[in-house]
């Protein structure tokens, strides 16, 4: 009868050893390697700033560059300085444009919204934790598998109210009757490619951030069912006036005689384009200016003889409320009420603002830092993500850290290379396995 020796017991329990040592080993490099990679790519250690971290002029240039090298349509850009413009450039294909030129901002639109929503909030009309349809008079969200009294106005503004219409608005052509708010809330003739285009609670409300464009069409009813005034007129009168943002409406400007004149739209390929009219106009349709976004960012900041911080028109607790997080993806704060936080400010805070992007090319962004009063606005059509871009880069020149609107637009990038890093570990440890074994075929058994 054949019987194990110490010695090849003993052997067998070292190869063991080593087998659990390189498994451990692997799955140390896998965690490593991804806290690495998470870490490298919100921070950008392998990303280069578009110019000299601290160089206004620099980037200034920079950007000056960009715009020349990639607008295809027109553009407007302001560079804000501890709450003062540093730096100014217009670009135009055809009729030129300036400070006082009106964009359509598309989802920018959102943030002047969550600024009319904050004022009722600040009279006392309306409670941020109550649900809306406490104050709906012509449409309420319809019955489903969740309770509607969860749906409140926080979650609303900040995108955590469990709304599944996906909606993007596409808006209608100049020849098409723009659809009524309250037939668009129900079904939304105008919905962008794979929305589902009804606002109706699909998701636990509370549970996790979606984006919903019908959302903000819901506080836009809110708005007008609560004041007895249209939309466009309570805005005028409560929002853009105290803010002296003279120049800007959510009427479309042909219907709003001495306005200032509208940028001309433009499409990818820099051609001429259509002017789209929506019937959502506190998710997509706000046109306003660089001069008019730069009083705004302005506002956060006590102004010149003595003007308040939020000059009027919301307290500064109310100001600070908004930027506080209140949405959250995969672990990361992303959304205040009615921002986007895009990344750590370094000063236990965020660069807020909010983007657009629309059809027919239309892209905006307005970013600015509450600590110190930099910031930047970009309004253009023409190139779809040349205002993003922008403002990306000015985020991480600003405060090193990568905006999430970057992390989420190169997510597959990222993906692909965090993969290929865990294939090479997990292959390095496979080889170091196979070696073991292979050393222990080949040694001489010296009880033999």
């Amino acid at each position: 009868m054949t019987q194990t020796t110490p010695h090849r017991h003993g052997r067998r329990s070292a190869g063991k050893g080593r087998w659990i040592l390189v498994s451990l080993g692997t799955v140390i490099g896998l965690v490593a390697w991804t806290v690495l990679f998470g870490l490298g790519t919100l921070d950008g250690w392998w990303r280069k700033p578009l110019a000299p971290f601290g160089d206004t002029a620099a980037f200034a240039a920079a950007a000056d560059e960009m715009i020349q090298r990639e607008s295809r349509g027109n553009i407007g850009l302001a560079l804000i300085e501890n709450g003062q413009t540093h730096h100014e450039r217009f670009a135009s294909v055809g009729t030129p444009v300036d400070r006082d030129t009106l964009f359509q901002v598309a989802s920018l639109s959102k943030w002047i919204t969550a600024l009319g929503v904050m004022t009722l909030v600040d009279a006392g009309r309306v409670d941020l934790d109550a649900p809306v349809d406490r104050y709906l008079r012509r449409w309420q969200l319809p019955p489903g598998e969740f309770d509607n009294r969860e749906v409140t106005v926080r979650r609303l503004l900040s995108h955590t109210a469990g709304l599944t219409d996906g909606l993007g608005y596409g808006g209608f052509t100049p020849d098409q009757p723009v659809q009524p708010l309250v037939e668009s809330l129900t079904r939304a003739s105008d919905a962008s490619p794979g929305a589902e285009g009804a606002v109706r609670v699909g998701l636990q409300p509370g549970a996790q951030w979606l984006y919903s464009g019908g959302g903000y069409a819901l506080l836009q009813l809110m708005i007008e069912d609560v004041t007895g005034e249209t939309f466009e007129s309570y805005m005028q009168r409560a929002v853009l006036v105290p803010l002296a943002m003279n120049s800007s409406t959510f009427e479309t400007p042909a219907l709003a005689p001495g306005m200032a004149r509208v940028a001309e739209f433009y499409d990818s390929d820099g051609k001429p384009a259509v002017h789209y009219r929506f019937s959502a106009a506190g998710s997509s349709a706000l046109y306003t200016s660089v001069a008019d976004l730069t009083r705004l960012i302005q506002a956060h900041r006590p102004g010149p003889d003595g003007a308040p911080t939020g000059r009027g028109m919301l307290r500064p607790a109310t100001l600070a409320e908004m930027h506080r997080p209140h949405g959250y993806q995969y672990g990361f704060e992303i959304w205040g009420l009615g921002v986007l936080l895009y990344a750590p400010n370094n000063a236990e805070g965020f660069i807020v603002g909010h983007d657009g992007n629309n059809e027919p090319a239309i892209n905006t962004a307005a970013r600015f830092d509450p600590a110190t009063g930099d910031g930047i606005v970009v309004l253009e059509t023409g190139s779809p993500l040349l205002a993003t871009r922008l403002a990306s880069e000015w985020v991480f020149w600003n405060t090193g850290h990568v905006d999430a609107l970057t992390v989420a637009r190169e997510a597959r990038q990222t993906l692909t290379i965090l993969f290929a890093g865990w294939a090479v570990i997990v292959v390095l440890g496979l080889i170091a396995g196979w070696r073991l074994r292979r050393r222990k075929r080949v040694s001489p058994d010296p009880a033999t």
